[in-house]
């Protein structure tokens, strides 16, 4: 289907109308809006950013609500009144713990995964839109990148820097993510920069920038959108997972992978302390991949 044309009594160039996005994006949101699992995963992402935001609000539900207050006469003890996840090894309240935990484990699942979308982004469109050369050299070093193991890349830089807090581990996590989103853009913008409409605004004299904005990046952005859905699910597993191994976050900070670590010594005789930050680990990660699967089924033209 292409744009319709109208020719502006002035005699200026005609402006295509809004290319086939419009309309089927517009279908796509109610497809959406229609399915279930959409809005309740939508809605437990909402809570859980809320958590992040202002852990405050929520810690208090049970006890003092105050993670650094200790007392290691409660040492590892288990669920208490008043104290529904228990105490960690230094006697701090479990459940004030794993709330604050989320806006670091949060944070650099979406911090990291923002600074990725934001270099594929400019790296995809300038291979998908410029000559072979640029395409050429960007891919080379897509797959430089590529060719490190993720997690054994981001233990080998982490290594090598002093500070480990949330700004770093997600620079790090965002340094190796990047390429992946890169090749989804740059394949997203090929296959959209000779549509009928982007021909149309080029032969009417568009310029390239105006054309990539306007035309082809709006078309472009849903696959890679639905991937960094995903993507922040897998940053917030991999943050934990260099935390338990002890090259992620440091203290002061307070996150899930801590909790974790910080368990493996006593977790068969105090599993509570494993279990609870687990248990909200893993399902902040089921319920953000949940919700970039269902996205993507409603986008796929080929699913409904």
């Amino acid at each position: 289907m292409t744009d319709t044309v109208i020719a502006p009594p002035d005699g200026t160039a005609p402006a295509p109308a809004s290319g086939p996005a419009s309309g089927a994006a517009s279908g796509a949101g109610r497809e959406l809006f229609r399915r279930p699992v959409f809005l309740l995963t939508g809605g437990c992402i909402f809570l859980l950013l809320l958590v992040a935001a202002a852990p405050g609000l929520f810690a208090g539900w049970f006890g003092h609500g105050d993670p650094t207050v200790c007392d290691l006469g409660h040492s590892a003890g288990g669920p208490t009144a008043g104290h529904p996840f228990g105490y960690d090894v230094q006697g701090c309240d479990l459940y004030a713990n794993v709330i604050h935990g989320a806006g670091a484990s949060l944070g650099v699942g979406l911090l990291a995964t923002g600074c990725g979308l934001a270099v594929a982004l400019v790296l995809g469109c300038l291979a998908g839109m410029a000559g072979r050369i640029v395409d050429s050299v960007i891919a080379r070093v897509t797959d430089v990148f590529l060719g490190f193991p993720f997690l054994l890349g981001a233990i080998v830089v982490l290594n090598s820097v002093t500070t480990r807090d949330v700004p770093t581990v997600a620079g790090v996590l965002a340094l190796f993510g990047w390429p992946t989103m890169t090749r989804v853009v740059r394949a997203s913008v090929r296959s959209v920069r000779e549509a009928d409409y982007v021909m149309m605004a080029r032969s009417l004299g568009a310029s390239q920038w105006h054309i990539t904005v306007r035309h082809i990046l709006p078309n472009a952005l849903t696959p890679v959108l639905v991937l960094a859905t995903i993507t922040v699910g897998g940053v917030i597993v991999a943050e934990s997972a260099l935390t338990f191994l002890g090259v992620g976050l440091q203290p002061p900070s307070i996150s899930w992978g801590l909790q974790l670590a910080g368990a493996q010594n006593s977790f068969q005789t105090h599993p509570h302390l494993l279990i609870f930050p687990g248990l909200f680990l893993s399902f902040t990660v089921f319920v953000l991949i949940t919700f970039g699967d269902t996205v993507r089924d409603a986008l796929d033209p080929r699913g409904r």
